[in-house]
């Protein structure tokens, strides 16, 4: 048995991989993935020992030329992973929140997201699950590393995980959509129209494409940047040193406002950015100018923010377990113990407030005013415990080779079918059906791309890039 290990590694941004073949008699073995993790292992075998290291010297003179070096496994640390220090004191409220339904996934959690058939929320153990609004359980995710946040970027849901990836949770199996580099140490992310916005501990803020493929960087005005938003006009970024607005190509800094404390966390809504600090507050800003509007003042370091449509109403969680409603002019219109620990993370839908709690809770607390005025007079409703039916809710794992994607004879009606294509050394993807244009590419998973070869999938959305997006299911088309 022979076994050869590469890595690469780049100082300053970009891979941070191990590339490991072993070759036993007819069987070629091949273990791949980022460095100080287990990464994944595909097994080949050939009709002879000869055809099998054939293969193996391929494989790894590919790999050489690419940057890949002899190393010693266990001599380059692995990427560097923060946990956000939390700690949750109880309620200073003299009430409690009507609290729906609860569901406590086991760990703590920060990513929350709810649209209009179901309610997302990940844990710190790599857990997603999704809930129907009324509490039951319909998926579990179960992802390599802990969740930093889920966002959506219109029908697509995405994962931010500590393994530096992120995942489409948009199709029956997700997948590795984006990998970011090794020396940004992830701590809060957006997409819009397929684009990645990265915020990390340094403070920096990087962006990139639908390709996987790094744009630009950007940072020097604080450290520790727990809020990025984006949209068509800009990228917001908030960090220790207040919010900076970028131009989304980054050649400009479109303003920079120093906020009152750190920000911990953000929210946007057309107009405006919110911002929570670590002065007790959270600010709207314009989006324009940059200019403070309002200040909603709490009793402690705001972990979370959220609005109702049109920021109408503003929501605020702090480090005391207690959550806050402000009218959109500042005026506090209510503040209650959420019951269950501090909220990471929050989201206002159809007057319904959502948290995800410091104890790993989703939380859906009834935020209609009727159920609020009752609360405050000491009346609230008992809340379900949400129990996980483990035998009867499906798991899914993300696709990482080939051979996990299904195959198909033939192209179903209504489908498209797409194909893999060599361009200057790196590998496309092209639409192969009619009515699309043939030079755009398709934001496709890398890890199930071979060229050659051609897929089908449910459906394609252009975006305002220039290229296409996959909507759907994908298999391999035979």
């Amino acid at each position: 048995m022979s076994t050869t290990y590469l890595e690469l590694s780049q100082d300053g941004g970009g891979a941070h991989k191990f590339y490991e073949v072993t070759v036993q008699g007819q069987v070629v073995s091949i273990r791949y993935g980022r460095i100080g993790a287990a990464g994944q292992t595909t097994t080949s075998t050939f009709p002879t020992a000869e055809k099998a290291q054939a293969a193996a010297a391929k494989k790894i003179g590919e790999k050489v030329r690419k940057g890949y070096a002899p190393a010693v496994q266990g001599q380059r640390a692995p990427r560097a992973v923060s946990r956000r220090q939390v700690t949750s004191a109880p309620s200073t409220a003299r009430a409690v929140a009507p609290v729906l339904w609860r569901f406590r996934t086991g760990s703590s959690a920060f990513g929350i997201h709810i649209d209009d058939e179901r309610c997302w929320v990940g844990n710190q153990s790599g857990d997603v699950y999704t809930l129907a609004h009324g509490g039951d359980v319909l998926a579990h995710y179960q992802l390599p590393d802990g969740v930093k946040c889920l966002v959506a970027d219109d029908f697509w849901i995405y994962a931010g995980c500590d393994d530096g990836r992120v995942y489409d949770l948009s199709s029956k199996l997700p997948f590795a959509a984006y990998d970011i580099a090794a020396d940004v140490d992830i701590f809060w992310l957006d997409i819009h129209e397929g684009v990645l916005n990265v915020a990390d501990r340094d403070g920096r803020l990087t962006v990139i494409d639908h390709e996987d493929e790094h744009q630009w960087a950007r940072g020097g005005r604080g450290q520790h940047a727990w809020m990025v938003r984006a949209d068509d006009r800009a990228v917001y970024h908030g960090h220790s040193g207040g919010v900076t607005a970028h131009s989304p190509d980054g050649r400009t800094e479109l303003w920079h406002t120093p906020t009152r404390g750190g920000v911990l966390f953000g929210w946007q809504e057309d107009d405006a950015v919110y911002a929570g600090t670590v002065q007790r507050v959270v600010q709207r800003l314009s989006k324009a100018t940059g200019a403070v509007e309002t200040t909603y003042r709490c009793d402690s370091t705001v972990y979370s923010c959220a609005t109702s449509p049109g920021g109408r109403f503003v929501f605020a969680g702090d480090a005391s377990s207690s959550v806050y409603c402000f009218d959109r002019d500042g005026t506090r219109l209510w503040k209650l113990g959420t019951g269950g620990g501090s909220a990471l993370s929050m989201q206002y839908r159809d007057e319904r407030l959502y948290l995800v709690t410091t104890d790993g809770s989703l939380v859906c607390v009834d935020a209609s005013e009727a159920a609020i005025a009752a609360a405050q007079q000491g009346s609230v409703p008992v809340a379900r415990d949400v129990k996980l039916a483990a035998a009867s809710v499906p798991t899914y794992a993300p696709v990482t080779a080939a051979a996990s994607v299904a195959a198909v004879d033939a192209a179903p009606a209504g489908s498209v079918v797409v194909e893999c294509v060599q361009e200057g050394g790196r590998t496309r993807i092209h639409v192969v059906s009619e009515g699309y244009e043939p030079s755009w590419n398709v934001q496709f998973p890398r890890a199930i791309r071979e060229p050659g070869a051609r897929y089908v999938v449910d459906a394609l959305h252009a975006a305002s890039g220039g290229f296409y997006r996959v909507r759907g299911d994908i298999r391999r088309l035979l």
